[in-house]
Formats: structure tokens, C-alpha cells, sequence
């Protein structure tokens, strides 16, 4: 959503100080002021909810210049590879924070009171950037956001502990009353349209809202920019497209969110950027890419896309296949069950539709998809979430993402579901 934000003028001023704002959002970029809500009367009158530069969470109002509500977290929100469930309570006697279904009692500044905010008054109530679009605009995914007028909600309402393994997880249709004002969006698909009865729409201000298969629900893994090296590898459209920005030999690795140690398991990676300087493969968990390079390990196997040379367990062998060009898409067919690996280009299996026997280290340990990139190389990769326009449309055996190739049977996408049933 970088660059993207939505906003709506109410007709008329709900009650505001009492209500409740409920949203699953998954952080792409962190270390910058990222806005979640904020309305905007003046320079001396604003409400805002945000993350603040070093990556904690705040509710502030401000009513003729002195600070009302000041409620900003201890504790900081780094993660990029799930999805936090934050709710906002404001009512006459406190302002409260839920964090995936408990309150957030460990406070940096405590300021709280009988207030009537900013939000849910009839001005430009923005979401994801300030108003109008100014700045700090939220870098991420958010999805199920619903606002009720006039009533403090428990996080209960709209999420739930899992009685099997003990986690949050969303309701998918939760029930309350929404007051005047009240809404529901990003609920199914990406629309801003009202999911209620209400009818209060928001608009489109700026950027563009993509569809996206990562959701609350089942999270697709993606890049990790938290395991990078080099300061010149710069992830865009939900940290699934990596480009390394330097046009000198620097080697840029990263690792993806979620690794893997048992099952079969499919993936895309389409060339990007002009040049093919790019391996990309699996890397077990005992590698540091921070301090090593990828290719050279003697538990990894990689594809180097300038040559189509492989990298088996730290050396490598020619004529696998020809090399890379923009646009050419390569799949993997990883087989952890009988430790072998597949790779194709553009839909055709090399060499000669055979598998590659993983190095034997890696059959007891958690292997993660890796690549590395070097003289401005950019990949954008489809865990099943594809970043980039599909022309075919395919699904695993269970019905789950969104591949240019067909899925070879008995191969899944690395999604939480999957895990779940496979992992």
C-alpha cells in the first residue's frame, strides 16, 4: 500500500468519545513514521494513529495545540512476516490498545482522559497516510478494518484464540452494531466500498489498491527484509520484488519469510530487471547471509541465472541450462521428502526434466528459498502471492495461489494453511 491511501468525509459528527477501530494490517517497511488513521482539523486540532519512526505503536489527539491522548507503546512492531490485529478503544473515562487480543498496559507516555477526538468527526478522516495524502504513507498490507460509532468493543468481537495451537486468529464475519458512522472495509478482496449496511464508502486518495492473497487468515510467505545484507537492496510490493540498487559488485542476499523442512513445495521468481546476475535456489537455516555468500555453501543448491550454471552444495557445473533474460520466470519444485529439487524456465524442466539430488546435509535441517542479486539485478518472486500480472492462473491441490505455470501434483504453495497440513 506505499504511496496509497483512502479517506472520507462524514456527513455528520458521530460520537466522539466513545468508539471502537478494529484492523489486521502485516507490516512491508519498518524504521519510518507509518500512518494507520488520522483526521485532521488544523495545525493545533488532529488525531493520529501511527507508527513512529523506531517502530512503536501510538493513539495521540491533539485539541488546541496541547496533547490530550498520548498513548505510545514500550514496546516495538518489527515483524513483517505476520499479521498484527490492533484495536482502538476510546471512551470518557480511558483510550485503550488491543494487540492481538490483549491490552497494551506497557506505556512510553500515558496521557489519557475524558476526550472527544478528531476521528469520527465530520472532517477527512484518511487512512494510511496523512491527510490528504502528505506523508507517512503505511507501507504494508491491511485488511477486515471496522470502525463502530458509539459503542467500546472487546478484541473478541472480531478475533479469537485458537483452541488447538493457542494463536489469534480473525473472524471472518464478526457481528456489532456499527452507529452512524460505522463501517466495514478491505473485508473480501480489496474494496473500500462500506461491506455494511451503512453505505459509508471511502475514496480512493492516491496509489492503487491491489489485490492480494495474503490475508489474516492464511499469510503467504514472502521475502525477509529483516535478513538482508548490503544497505542497497531495496524490497517493494510487500517485500516480494528485491532489487540490489548498486551497479557494482556487491552481493545482495536475502532469505524468505518462512522456511520449510519436510514436504513439497512450489515457487516462482520472474526476472525483473535488465540484467540476469541473479542465483536464486534454497539455503539451509545454519547459514548467516549476513556474513556469507550464498552460492559457495555446502548446504544450499542454487541457479545462477548469467550462465545457467548450478550451485550444488558449493560447486558448480555448466551447460544446465541457458542463461536468464527479463521476464523469464523460474519455477522450483522443491521435494523435501525425497530430498531432490526441480527447476524450470518458463515452464520447462532442466535438464531433460530430472531432479537434482539435494546435498545430504540438508534432510535434517529447515531450508529457506533464497536468492542474491548483483550489478542492479531485480527479481520479484510468487510464493503464490504473485506481485506481478499472471496470464494463466493456477492453484496447488488445495485450491491456493496464483502461479503463471501449472503446479506439479502433490506440490503446494508455502502458505500458513499448507503448514499447517503438511508442514
Amino acid at each position: 500500500m506505499a504511496n496509497t491511501y483512502i479517506n472520507r468525509n462524514f456527513s455528520n459528527s458521530g460520537n466522539r468519545t466513545i468508539w471502537t477501530l478494529s484492523m489486521w494490517v502485516k507490516r512491508s517497511k519498518i524504521g519510518a513514521e507509518q500512518m494507520l488513521a488520522h483526521a485532521y482539523q488544523g495545525s493545533n486540532d488532529y488525531t493520529k494513529i501511527r507508527f513512529e519512526s523506531d517502530d512503536i505503536l501510538t493513539f495521540e489527539n491533539y485539541t488546541g495545540g496541547s496533547r490530550n491522548i498520548a498513548k505510545r507503546t514500550n514496546r516495538m512492531f518489527r515483524d513483517t512476516n505476520a499479521f498484527y490485529h490492533f484495536v482502538f478503544v476510546n471512551t470518557p473515562s480511558a483510550q485503550t490498545i488491543y494487540v492481538n487480543g490483549v491490552q497494551e498496559t506497557s506505556w512510553r507516555t500515558n496521557t489519557t482522559g475524558n476526550v472527544s477526538t478528531w476521528w469520527n468527526h465530520n472532517i477527512s478522516n484518511t487512512m494510511f497516510a496523512t491527510v490528504n495524502g502528505g506523508s507517512n504513507y503505511f507501507d504494508g498490507i491491511a485488511s477486515h478494518v471496522h470502525f463502530c460509532d458509539g459503542t467500546a468493543l472487546a478484541p473478541t468481537v472480531f478475533g479469537e484464540t485458537d483452541s488447538t495451537t493457542g494463536e489469534w486468529k480473525i473472524k471472518t464475519a464478526p457481528s456489532f452494531t456499527l452507529g452512524t458512522n460505522g463501517f466495514t472495509i478491505l473485508k473480501d478482496g480489496n474494496t473500500i466500498t462500506d461491506q455494511s449496511a451503512n453505505s459509508n464508502n471511502f475514496s480512493l486518495g492516491g496509489g492503487t489498491i491491489t489485490v492480494t492473497k495474503d490475508c489474516p487468515d492464511i499469510v503467504f510467505a514472502t521475502l525477509n527484509p529483516l535478513i538482508k545484507t548490503y544497505g542497497t537492496q531495496v524490497f517493494s510490493n510487500g517485500n516480494l520484488t528485491s532489487l540490489n540498487a548498486t551497479n557494482e559488485p556487491a552481493w545482495a542476499h536475502t532469505l524468505s519469510s518462512i522456511g520449510v523442512s519436510n514436504g513439497k513445495w512450489y515457487w516462482e521468481i520472474k526476472v525483473s530487471g535488465a540484467t540476469p546476475w541473479i542465483w536464486t535456489g534454497i539455503i539451509s537455516e545454519a547459514v548467516d547471509v549476513r556474513t556469507q555468500y550464498l552460492y559457495n555453501e555446502n548446504t544450499g543448491t542454487f541457479l545462477y541465472g548469467n550462465n545457467g550454471n548450478k550451485y550444488l552444495n558449493g560447486s558448480s557445473a555448466s551447460s544446465f541450462f541457458a542463461s536468464l533474460a527479463t521476464n523469464d520466470i523460474v519455477s522450483v519444485a522443491l521435494d523435501l521428502d525425497n530430498n531432490k529439487i526441480t527447476f524450470y524456465k518458463n515452464g520447462t524442466a532442466t535438464p531433460n526434466a530430472t531432479p537434482l539430488d539435494l546435498p545430504a546435509n540438508l534432510s535434517s535441517t529447515t531450508v529457506f528459498p533464497a536468492t542474491t542479486l548483483v550489478n542492479g539485478a531485480s527479481i520479484s518472486i510468487n510464493f503464490g502471492n504473485a506481485p506481478y500480472a499472471i496470464s494463466s492462473g493456477n492453484a496447488d491441490g488445495n485450491g491456493y495461489g496464483n502461479f503463471e505455470y501449472a503446479v506439479p501434483s502433490g506440490y503446494y504453495s508455502i502458505n500458513t494453511a499448507n503448514l499447517a497440513e503438511f508442514g
